[in-house]
């Protein structure tokens, strides 16, 4: 039985990452229909949730955080300082709230929304496709149950990670969050190579598209490092070796680590700005205080495992 049937889920913003997480609860039927509500502030968008999902939509943030046993956070992270101090006016004790808001620190999501029992988490694009990476982090006071049920929503999602370091959080967001971005140029690029060699544009797409698909699939399922297979299908003179003395002499691996430390960097910023916006700094001091007594006195169960970050994925 999964650990949310009973649990009422409601969403605090309805883009398209929570409506993601929306068809992935109902597809993998970790929830009923019945059991969500979706706030929004446009009728038209909650007609549409309430056709396709058969879910219960309200217009106000309040009417849906009221009854809420987990509350999915999922609006910008700009809104957070309008809409922080609206339901932490309702929130209450035993409430877990998830939130995806990019570079929202938990020292800015405790501050704005008065509540402690918050998880930050960093989805990723094919999330939309429950074919995701998730990565999360859970503040000292929120449950060993709650954490179940985070698992149970982020796998909804695809592949979910925790961590007991916040900040890799903010590197995920460099690597998984926006990896997305960096593989969609290099499929550009390449569909642009192959146009240019005389390929029409959507022969070009599908030479690009299955080939980068057949490749993650087989470096999956190898189980082997990159640079194995990298070298397996790298002949001495051949056209692979060729093309592979370009790429290096263009810095191709300086420029991406370049590109995801920036990413990084920018994160990390977003985060303080919005702690800042939020005068949230008294509140990550706390938190850093309290981490270490917290998880010291949190279960047997964690300390157990040796290595504190765990990867579940979305069963088949």
């Amino acid at each position: 039985m999964s650990p949310l049937t009973q649990r009422t889920i409601s969403t605090v913003g309805s883009g398209v990452m929570a409506e993601a997480m929306i068809a992935g609860l109902l597809r993998g039927g970790i929830v009923s229909p019945e059991r969500i509500v979706a706030s929004h502030p446009r009728p038209e968008r909650r007609a549409e949730l309430e056709a396709t999902y058969r879910i219960r939509t309200v217009a106000g943030n309040v009417d849906a955080v009221a009854g809420a046993d987990v509350v999915l956070l999922a609006i910008k992270p700009q809104m957070l300082a309008r809409v922080g101090p609206e339901l932490a006016s309702v929130l209450r004790p035993g409430q877990l709230v998830l939130s995806i808001l990019a570079g929202a620190t938990t020292a800015a999501l405790t501050g704005a929304l008065r509540h402690r029992q918050v998880i930050r988490s960093m989805p990723n694009t094919p999330a939309r496709l429950g074919k995701g990476m998730t990565v999360w982090y859970a503040t000292p006071e929120t449950s060993a149950d709650q954490r179940t049920q985070a698992s149970a929503i982020l796998q909804a999602l695809g592949h979910e990670i925790e961590v007991d370091d916040e900040r890799l959080v903010a590197m995920a967001t460099a690597v998984s969050g926006t990896g997305p971005t960096y593989v969609f140029l290099f499929m550009e690029a390449l569909i642009d190579a192959a146009v240019h060699l005389g390929f029409p544009r959507h022969v070009a797409h599908d030479l690009v598209i299955e080939t980068l698909e057949g490749s993650t699939l087989f470096a999956k399922q190898s189980g082997d490092h990159p640079a194995v297979l990298r070298n397996m299908v790298t002949s001495p003179g051949g056209t692979s070796a060729a093309a592979l003395h370009e790429l290096e002499s263009g810095r191709l691996r300086t420029v991406l680590s370049e590109a995801v430390w920036a990413a990084f960097r920018r994160t990390v910023e977003l985060g303080e700005q919005l702690e800042a916006d939020l005068g949230a700094a008294d509140a990550r001091k706390s938190t850093s205080a309290d981490a270490g007594a917290s998880r010291k006195a949190g279960s047997n169960g964690q300390a157990k495992h040796g290595s504190r970050t765990r990867e579940r994925s979305r069963k088949a």
